[in-house]
C-alpha cells in the first residue's frame, strides 16, 4: 500500500469516526434538552396519561401472555435439576428471583421496545416526514415539550409496572407447573420464596426497570425525530429505534446489575 492510498484510508477511517462523533454528541444534547423540558412546567399531563394508557394499558395483555409461559419454562427447565440434587423446595426462590432481578425487567422492557417503542419512533418520524414539527418550531413551540417529554415520562411510569406485572404472571406460571403439574408442595413453592426474596431485589428490579424505559424513551424518539424524509427513511429509523434499543437494554443490564446487586 503506498503513501497516497494509506492516507485515503486514514482521511475515510477519520471522516467515520468524526461522524459518528457528532451522532453522539446530537444525542446527548437531545436528551439533555428533553430531560430540561421534562423538568420545567409546562407539562402536558393529558399527553402523559394517554402514551402510559398507550405503553402500558395496552401492552398489559402480550406482557402476561409472555410472561406466564417464561415462567413455566423456567420451572419446567430448573425442576429435574434441582430434584437430582434433592433441592426441589427452593423451586420457588429460584424461579422468583430470576425472574424479579433479571428475566422481568429484561423480557418486558424488550416487548415494549418491540410494540410500543416502534410505534412511538414511527409517529414522530411521520410528523417529522409531514412537517408538522417543522410547523411547530415555526409557531415558536417547542417539538420536544408536545412530542417528546409526554412520551420519556410515560415510559418511566409504565415500564416499571409492566416488569411488576411480569413478575407476578410469570410466578403464577412457574406455580402452575411446578404445583399442579410436577407436583410440588404449594406451601413449599411460596413460603421458602418469602424467605429468600427480599425488598432489595425488588427495588433493583424496579430501578433495572426505570432505566431501561428512560433508554427506550431516549433512542426511540431521538431515531424518530431525526428521521429521514420519506417512507424509507421512516422505515429505517423505526428499525434502528429497535435495535439500538435493544442493545442498549442489555448493556445497561450488565451495569446496573453490577451496581445494584
Amino acid at each position: 500500500m503506498d503513501k497516497q492510498t494509506g492516507l485515503r484510508l486514514l482521511t475515510a477511517v477519520g471522516a467515520w469516526l468524526l461522524f459518528r462523533v457528532a451522532r453522539l454528541g446530537r444525542a446527548g444534547v437531545f436528551f439533555s434538552r428533553t430531560l430540561y423540558c421534562t423538568a420545567t412546567p409546562p407539562l402536558k399531563l393529558r399527553l402523559t396519561v394517554k402514551q402510559i394508557w398507550f405503553i402500558g394499558w395496552k401492552s398489559i395483555g402480550v406482557i402476561c401472555l409472555m410472561a406466564a409461559f417464561s415462567g413455566m419454562v423456567l420451572a419446567l427447565q430448573a425442576y429435574p435439576t434441582l430434584k437430582q440434587l434433592g433441592s426441589e423446595g427452593f423451586l420457588g426462590p429460584l424461579v422468583a428471583l430470576s425472574l424479579i432481578r433479571e428475566l422481568g425487567p429484561v423480557l418486558s422492557a424488550l416487548m415494549v421496545t418491540g410494540r410500543a417503542g416502534s410505534s412511538i419512533a414511527a409517529e414522530i418520524g411521520i410528523r417529522r416526514t409531514n412537517e408538522q414539527i417543522d410547523a411547530l418550531e415555526l409557531m415558536g413551540l417547542n417539538p420536544l415539550r408536545y412530542l417528546v417529554t409526554p412520551n420519556l415520562l410515560a415510559f418511566l411510569v409504565a415500564v416499571p409496572l409492566l416488569a411488576a406485572i411480569f413478575d407476578v404472571a410469570a410466578i403464577l406460571g412457574g406455580y402452575l407447573v411446578g404445583v399442579r403439574l410436577l407436583g410440588l408442595n404449594a406451601g413449599s413453592y411460596f413460603g421458602e420464596m418469602g424467605s429468600y426474596v427480599r425488598f432489595h431485589d425488588i427495588l433493583g428490579g424496579l430501578y433495572k426497570s426505570a432505566s431501561f424505559g428512560l433508554l427506550i424513551a431516549w433512542v426511540c424518539c431521538y431515531k424518530g425525530y431525526y428521521t429521514q424524509p420519506g417512507s424509507q427513511g421512516v422505515s429505517a429509523a423505526t428499525t434502528q429505534a429497535v435495535v439500538n434499543a435493544s442493545v442498549l437494554i442489555l448493556a445497561c443490564d450488565y451495569f446496573v446489575t453490577a451496581l445494584v446487586f
